[in-house]
């Protein structure tokens, strides 16, 4: 993996980290009342999205390191362009159920690079 491809990994975990940091201790009922939380948290899968369009771009075998990359990219897209449109319930749930693996799948694909 070259190291355009490596720094926009670590972009990603870093955003990944930070929503978990943010929603720490909140229920759903919390996360959707506090728009302050919300746009913090869209805003780090922007950068989630965007990192890891960029580290495919410049590194194809990304994609093999990263199994949903193509989900993530949109969910980008959705909450950038979809905006009016976006799913509370839906975000949420890619926190609490897919994020964790997502953090796992960019720590191997780092420690991989590493290698």
């Amino acid at each position: 993996m070259n190291r355009i491809a490596r720094a926009r990994l670590l972009d990603a975990l870093g955003a990944c980290r930070a929503i978990g940091d943010f929603v720490q201790g909140y229920t759903f009922a919390e996360y959707e009342g506090n728009l302050l939380l919300r746009s913090a948290v869209e805003r780090q899968f922007e950068i989630v999205g965007e990192a890891l369009r960029r580290a495919e771009s410049a590194d194809g075998s990304v994609g093999t390191h990263v199994s949903h990359l193509r989900q993530i990219v949109g969910l980008r897209n959705r909450l950038i362009h979809g905006y009016d449109v976006v799913d509370q319930q839906i975000v949420w749930s890619v926190v609490r159920d897919e994020l964790p693996a997502l953090i796992e799948e960019l720590m191997t694909a780092l420690a991989d690079a590493d290698v």
